[in-house]
């Protein structure tokens, strides 16, 4: 228990026992001890050495950092206080002294043994901060806003005032409370409320503003955001509430605004004990898992300790990094690194066979839209061949949970990729019916972030100094982040008792346009003047609007408030099965409008947005001009040959 460090802080204390004791008695006859009086002090004095120390030391007292002393330890120096003296007394009265032992003696000797220990952890927190971490150093650094003089405000000022290297120059407080304003919070005032924020930078020659409202989200942040656009000066802000919780903010962690920021998406609250139950020591197969999603399955799920993880993709470098990152982060974990492809019959037989998983995550999809345009024949073998593939072998080797990830293209596609997503959704639907297996779908909007997602796109634009490029001023997309969609398909696993298609509440849609605009401002420049944006049209197979639900498709609640239940649209395995062996024999020719043909037979709510015989559409010829006459009929065969 006991440094060198902390054994000076026990002798110490053990002389202040001894001080408050003696004072106590000086007190009590006003400074003049009588001499009948003086052996009693003395047997008192021995019994008080005897009893506190002992009782301070037991209490782990001494395990208190006190360069952070704070309110809360004094409440435990009071009990331990208590405690002590309470002891002392009865001690007293076992040797019997207590009858000609004055009683105001106890009752003094608290109370100045508490201000002296109490005042000690003080003094040196203040001087240790005084001369360790001189206050001078405030001075220094960028001249810098808070936003928000709260307890987060408060935090973060104390965390500056701790670092030696502080970068940060704090001139003043910003808060909407009219209570706060005029007031001061440790030396620096609360200057005024966000909507004068124009002015105090004007007035205070303020370079950064720094935003500690931890609450402050979507509608809220978007307006101090914007204030602070309108002064022209660099906004940065905190960390999640949980960090700030938890203890660790600190300077570091300030960080720039992200999108992320300004979308306003609430913390998800997950049924950790359900997961748990399905996931903890089971055996987990992720497919996809080099990939977005599924890279994102693989973190999340690796918390729960499961047995083991088989890692399932094709793509052997991105595969090489989930991995390395898992064996960094959870050397424990058993982690099995599978090169494969779901189309592959016989991989994913033997994936099955060897491993015998129990849960399965399908995060495995071609998800590009116009890319998937170009290549049907891919987006039939992939996405709908090689989910029925990997259905088929959950089926037979008696997996417990089965969980497809699926998006909203799918609702009424317009396009290839949708398509093929939905007779997915269906497939599996219809298989759930006839087994033990629990086949679930999750069906959510875009992430942020993910690989080809239009936030990497609008950076890399705008670090090359622009245009960014937004195909419609009118388009509008759902958005959420990575860990929020992992987190709900992680809960939907858990309530789904088969057939289900889960359905996450993505919130308000966004449109791109606003997107690029608010990327161009976090990035300390003005839209259409620094940054020009450009719209180029929609691309082959894109909607304008994107929908979470067929029609048909009802409606219902589930336990947790951010995922629904599309009801199932009814499906015959036996008829469906007819259909899709059509529709690879279709891919495996290249007959392409056949393909398309028995696709819209199977989803008949797809209404591809082009012809398949006549003039092609101008977003093709724009995208590539090189393969088309502007008289010549159009076919897909001629995008991209494929070899029979």
């Amino acid at each position: 228990m006991f440094n060198k460090k902390r054994l000076m802080v026990f002798l110490v204390d053990i002389g202040l026992i001894a001080a408050a004791y003696t004072l106590a008695f000086l007190l009590r006859f006003d400074f003049d001890i009588p001499p009948d009086e003086g052996h009693i002090f003395i047997h008192g004095l021995w019994i008080v050495l005897g009893i506190k120390p002992l009782v301070f030391m037991i209490s782990g007292l001494y395990r208190n950092l006190w360069r952070y002393a704070s309110l809360q330890d004094a409440i435990e120096i009071f009990k331990v206080i208590v405690i002590s003296s309470v002891m002392a007394v009865f001690t007293v009265m076992y040797v019997r002294y207590f009858d000609s032992f004055p009683r105001s003696i106890f009752v003094l000797d608290g109370f100045l043994l508490f201000s002296m220990v109490s005042s000690s952890r003080l003094l040196w927190r203040i001087y240790r901060e005084k001369y360790f971490l001189p206050l001078a150093l405030v001075g220094k650094g960028r001249r810098t806003l808070i936003v928000g003089a709260g307890e987060a405000g408060s935090m973060l000022l104390k965390e500056m005032r701790k670092q030696r290297g502080n970068e940060y120059n704090v001139v003043g407080f910003v808060d909407d409370d009219r209570e706060k304003q005029g007031m001061r919070l440790h030396r620096i005032p609360v200057l005024g409320d966000v909507g004068h924020l124009k002015g105090l930078v004007r007035k205070y020659r303020i370079e950064e503003i720094i935003v500690a409202i931890p609450s402050a989200q979507g509608k809220m942040l978007r307006r101090i955001i914007g204030c602070c656009e309108k002064a022209k000066v660099h906004v940065k802000t905190l960390p999640c509430i949980s960090d700030i919780i938890d203890g660790k903010i600190s300077v570091s962690q300030i960080k720039d605004v992200d999108i992320e920021d300004l979308l306003g998406r609430e913390a998800v609250v997950l049924d950790e004990k359900g997961i748990s139950r399905y996931l903890t020591g089971k055996k987990i197969l992720i497919t996809g898992a080099a990939g977005s999603i599924g890279s994102e399955i693989c973190r999340q799920v690796a918390r729960f300790n499961p047995a083991k993880i088989i890692l399932f993709d094709s793509a052997e470098t991105p595969l090489f990094y989930v991995e390395k990152e898992l064996v960094d982060k959870y050397p424990e974990l058993p982690l099995i690194p599978v090169i494969g492809d779901i189309r592959n019959s016989a991989r994913v037989e033997m994936v099955f066979d060897q491993f015998m998983p129990e849960v399965v995550f399908h995060a495995a999809a071609y998800k590009h839209v116009p890319m998937m345009e170009y290549n049907p024949v891919e987006a039939v073998a992939n996405n709908i061949g090689g989910t029925r593939t990997l259905a088929d072998a959950a089926h037979r080797f008696g997996v417990r949970n089965f969980v497809m990830i699926s998006t909203d293209k799918a609702v009424n596609p317009t396009n290839v990729m949708g398509a093929s997503k939905r007779a997915a959704e269906i497939y599996v639907q219809a298989l759930a019916q006839k087994s033990a297996t629990k086949f679930t779908t999750v069906r959510f909007g875009n992430v942020l972030g993910s690989n080809g997602s239009v936030i990497p796109i609008f950076k890399e634009q705008i670090s090359h100094g622009g245009p960014v490029t937004v195909t419609d001023p009118h388009i509008m997309r759902y958005f959420m982040t990575i860990p929020e969609a992992v987190q709900l398909v992680l809960q939907a696993g858990c309530i789904g008792n088969g057939g289900e298609i889960f359905v996450l509440d993505m919130g308000e849609p966004m449109r791109i346009v606003d997107l690029a605009e608010e990327l161009i401002r976090l990035s300390g420049l003005v839209p259409y003047e620094d940054i020009d944006i450009v719209f180029s049209g929609l691309r082959p197979g894109e909607k304008l609007f994107e929908e979470l639900l067929i029609q048909g498709e009802g409606i219902k609640p589930t336990s947790h408030e951010k995922i629904k239940i599309a009801a199932a649209v009814p499906s015959n395995l036996e008829s469906v099965s007819a259909v899709l062996d059509d529709l690879y024999e279709k891919a495996d020719v290249s007959d392409i409008e056949g393909l398309m043909n028995t696709l819209i037979n199977l989803v008949p709510e797809f209404k591809p947005s082009y012809r398949f015989n006549g003039p092609p559409p101008a977003s093709f010829q724009r995208v590539r001009p090189d393969i088309f006459s502007v008289k010549g009929s159009y076919s897909l065969h001629k995008v991209l040959p494929l070899k029979k």
